[in-house]
């Protein structure tokens, strides 16, 4: 099993989950297929020491709906950030850049975060 290591200290969030999110696919590899999942583990270190702009921190929003009528919650960043931690930005920033398929799940489960 191939092992990434990336330092989150002092980038950005996307720039970041961008780097993760092809190393999951395996878009770095030669022996690429998109229907195949790599051997292979990220890890991100320094999650909490991530650039985050402050005037995003307010503006940026993260939805989630139960299915039943009316119960569409947003959520701010700095709302996320402060009851799930600086990881959970990261982790739906490369959700949101995976494939929409079954191997999305799959390919999470190689995400360390840290």
């Amino acid at each position: 099993m191939n092992k990434h290591i990336i330092d989150a200290k002092g980038k950005a969030p996307g720039r970041v989950a961008t780097e993760v999110a092809v190393f999951l696919m395996g878009k770095n590899r030669t022996d690429f297929t998109r229907n195949r999942i790599p051997n292979v583990e990220v890890e991100v270190t320094n999650a909490a020491s991530m650039k985050l702009d402050a005037k995003k921190l307010k503006a940026k929003s993260y939805f989630s709906h139960s299915g039943f009528p009316g119960n569409l919650k947003r959520r701010s960043q700095d709302y996320v950030i402060r009851t799930k931690g600086h990881q959970e930005i990261l982790r739906r920033a490369v959700y949101g850049m995976l494939p929409k398929n079954k191997l999305r799940a799959l390919m999470m489960k190689n995400l360390k975060i840290k």
